[in-house]
């Protein structure tokens, strides 16, 4: 058992994190909080930035980044959007098959740009082949598919081929080395368990020609003396590439985050993707590196009347194991599993 398990109410069978994180409790009841104070008109927007800056420095520790790497967004589309507007013309982009659609559509649809779709085994050969960006995420959504980000890493090197990883499934339970990658995002409403409405991007200083297609008074060092003309000059870090923040989420965000950091990713791995393997173990099915697991065969709806949350995803019912879980969920989705598979 975790330490920061006492931190959320207990909700028997939810194992639906790959939609959305359960929050802790000091999490809702900063929400809370904040919706009072905007329903009062107390909330002070400007006190709020030093809320942000705990963001960054959480999200920093959470994927191996500095502070002043991260930029703050809403949503991982808007931030791919943003890096393939940054291309130039004609550039050959790789993306993984079947891959969560936001990470490739804004290439396909950007018709500048040459998109190649692979296998997200051939990912890595493929951008050996020559690529001038591959953007995939590190872990699958759809069934929990881990991408080998070392190797990946590697060949991005030896390439020169810029690079983009959609960390969403990942960031919170898996160790990541952000500055081996020139973007590396994540939606914080699953893993994060912040309130969604908040993307975070941590982007490496080698990684000048992302623009700020976006551009906004918040990417200035000193937003607040920036709000008004033509002439304010953005951060040459990478704030430059900063929305302005969902004042009602940052602090529920921010005490989320920090909490995950507190307890440390390595030791929410090791939990998460342990009952992971357990239930796999239980169901015959092979060992998987991550706290996803995808089964065929069995109705999410019959899972949900033997009271086990999950989601249909791929034609798969999908599950995934967090800080909240434990072995009673294991034992409860195993039961629920195997009366769905004899239905």
């Amino acid at each position: 058992m975790l330490e920061i398990a006492s931190s959320f109410r207990r909700l028997p069978g939810y194992l639906d994190t790959p939609s959305y994180g359960l929050p802790a409790r000091a999490t809702a009841a900063a929400l809370r909080r904040a919706t009072r104070e905007w329903e009062r008109g107390t909330l002070g927007p400007c006190r709020l930035d030093a809320v942000v800056d705990r963001l960054r420095a959480a999200y920093a520790t959470l994927v191996g980044a500095m502070p002043e790497d991260v930029a703050l967004a809403g949503s991982t589309s808007q931030v791919v959007g943003m890096v393939a507007a940054s291309l130039p013309a004609g550039a050959r982009v790789v993306v993984a098959e079947g891959d969560f659609a936001s990470v490739p559509l804004p290439f396909v649809h950007d018709p500048r740009l040459e998109v190649r779709a692979v296998p997200l085994d051939r990912v890595v050969p493929e951008v050996m082949r020559g690529a001038d960006l591959v953007a995939v995420s590190a872990v699958q959504s759809s069934n929990g598919a881990v991408a080998d980000l070392d190797a990946l890493a590697t060949a991005a090197r030896l390439t020169g081929t810029r690079t983009l990883v959609d960390a969403s499934h990942a960031a919170g339970w898996m160790p990541l080395r952000a500055r081996d990658f020139d973007v590396v995002v994540a939606s914080a409403y699953k893993w994060l368990g912040a309130p969604r409405g908040i993307a975070l991007a941590a982007v490496r200083p080698e990684a000048a020609w992302v623009r700020p297609v976006n551009a906004s008074w918040y990417g200035a060092d000193s937003p607040w003396t920036s709000l008004y003309g033509h002439e304010v000059r953005l951060s040459t870090a990478a704030r430059r590439l900063d929305t302005s923040p969902p004042w009602q989420l940052v602090e529920a965000g921010a005490l989320a985050l920090e909490l995950l950091a507190a307890q440390g990713v390595d030791a929410i791995g090791r939990h998460s993707v342990g009952l992971a393997s357990e239930l796999r173990a239980r169901l015959g099915m092979p060992a998987g590196a991550s706290p996803i697991v995808s089964v065929d065969g069995v109705d999410p709806a019959a899972l949900a009347r033997a009271g086990i949350r999950a989601a249909a995803r791929g034609g798969r019912a999908r599950l995934g194991f967090y800080v909240y879980n434990d072995e009673r969920d294991v034992d409860a989705a195993a039961s629920a599993m195997r009366v769905a598979q004899a239905a």
